[in-house]
């Protein structure tokens, strides 16, 4: 028996990680990723297949997927699948429920009010359980199994370090350029800038910067990062500004931090649509990351995220993933 583990690189393939610790084990497990720098790193120590990217709405992206589907169920003897998206889960799940494999798909954390087009999608495929991470709009269509931030707690904090103040700058793994993000940080963190005038410290800042080109700006940029080089700089930093994307908060709460959240707005051609808000109004309830809808970031926020840590809750309660079916089955 084997336990296919399948997401896309960036926040969903971060939720799966962890949501994999909660699950009850059924065999071994088998991850299958797009490779990338990220997957590689996360994955180094397990058993995973590093395949094709399925960009966003890419059909033949998706159908590029069946025959390494078909591939690991043949050969691996796959009983059980669970995804957390995104397109890349259209690619195996529906195949490997129409062979009787027990098929699981959790809509991401980031989907606060509804599920995303793979998430409608995916519920109307005959054999696959679909889960939100939010009561609010469970259904007999969708199951509330559990949230990725049941893990976390606000914790006030108390951090003395010398030096300057470490600031780590995000715009995660998204494809779709974030220049306005980091346009209104500039000033904000530089040398004589806003932060450093406040706190009376020099500032170093790190810029992870990703699919945005940063040539007309006076930074110098690191596009991506690898798992433990980001696991690095967070545990350095004071400071966390990250665009509200699940894997990037999770990250930063990995590390005992609260991070401030910009939202990615699909007017600005930043997003395929505004999820991010709605995530980030989430986790600015919950306590766990400082958002603001209207307006910049600003040097009050930076200072009081400073204030706050974030806390892993001893051991939080299992995803709770539908029963088998009866007369379910591989055929």
């Amino acid at each position: 028996m084997t336990t296919l583990f399948v997401a896309t690189t960036g926040g969903h393939l971060a939720q799966l990680d962890r949501l994999a610790r909660r699950v009850p084990p059924d065999g071994t497990a088998l991850w299958v990723t797009p490779d990338s720098e990220q997957g590689r790193s996360l994955l180094a120590d397990r058993d995973a297949d590093f395949t094709h990217a399925v960009p966003g709405r890419s059909v033949s992206g998706v159908l590029r997927c069946l025959p390494i589907a078909h591939r690991m169920w043949r050969d691996r003897e796959v009983t059980r699948a669970i995804s957390t998206g995104s397109g890349i889960a259209l690619g195996f799940l529906p195949y490997l429920a129409a062979r009787g494999v027990e098929c699981h798909y959790v809509e991401s954390a980031a989907r606060v009010t509804g599920p995303s087009l793979t998430g409608r999608i995916m519920r109307w495929v005959p054999g696959v359980r679909c889960y939100t991470q939010y009561p609010g709009w469970a259904s007999r269509y969708w199951h509330y199994g559990g949230s990725q931030f049941d893990c976390y707690a606000p914790a006030p904090a108390h951090r003395d370090r010398p030096g300057p103040t470490r600031v780590l700058v995000t715009v995660g793994t998204s494809a779709f350029p974030f220049g306005r993000m980091l346009d209104q940080l500039v000033r904000l963190l530089a040398p004589r800038g806003a932060l450093s005038t406040s706190t009376g410290r020099p500032v170093e800042v790190l810029w992870q910067t990703g699919s945005t080109p940063v040539d007309g700006l006076p930074i110098e940029g690191v596009q991506y990062l690898s798992a433990p080089d980001l696991d690095h700089a967070l545990s350095v930093s004071d400071i966390v500004i990250s665009h509200a994307g699940t894997g990037s908060a999770m990250a930063a709460f990995e590390a005992g931090l609260k991070p401030v959240l910009v939202a990615r707005l699909h007017e600005h051609g930043e997003a395929s649509d505004d999820h991010q808000g709605q995530l980030a109004e989430e986790l600015q309830w919950r306590g766990l990351a400082s958002y603001r809808r209207v307006g910049p970031v600003d040097v009050a926020e930076l200072i009081e995220s400073m204030s706050w840590s974030v806390r892993r809750v001893d051991e939080p309660s299992p995803f709770s993933l539908l029963p088998r079916r009866e007369g379910s089955g591989r055929r």
